[in-house]
């Protein structure tokens, strides 16, 4: 399994109990894929440089998480599916390097 870095930006309007529900439909469509969450970071609801489905706020979550590599696909297609997902970045996190 590699190791990934997702940032997700859900829809502002949610409340906290629909923006937990919505990390929960994340992290099972991971754990049926076989991948598992290593840590999150919940940033919070923060101003788009521009307007993303007519919504000028989103809220942004980061999650370090395993994945086999021959899922990754899938997992971004369910991503993209998602109706409270605005927008995804899904990165190979490479481990840091110390000098």
């Amino acid at each position: 399994m590699k190791k990934y870095e997702l940032l997700v930006i859900l829809k502002a309007n949610l409340d906290t109990d629909e923006i937990d529900k919505a990390i929960e439909k994340i992290d099972s469509t991971l754990s049926e894929l076989g991948g598992k969450v290593l840590s999150r970071d919940k940033i919070g609801r923060k101003k788009l440089a521009y307007d993303i489905q007519k919504s000028r706020d989103g809220f942004f979550v980061n999650t370090i998480l395993n994945l086999p590599a021959d899922k990754v696909a899938e997992f971004k297609r369910a991503l993209k599916l998602n109706d409270n997902v605005l927008r995804t970045m899904f990165l190979e996190a490479s481990e840091k390097v110390s000098a």
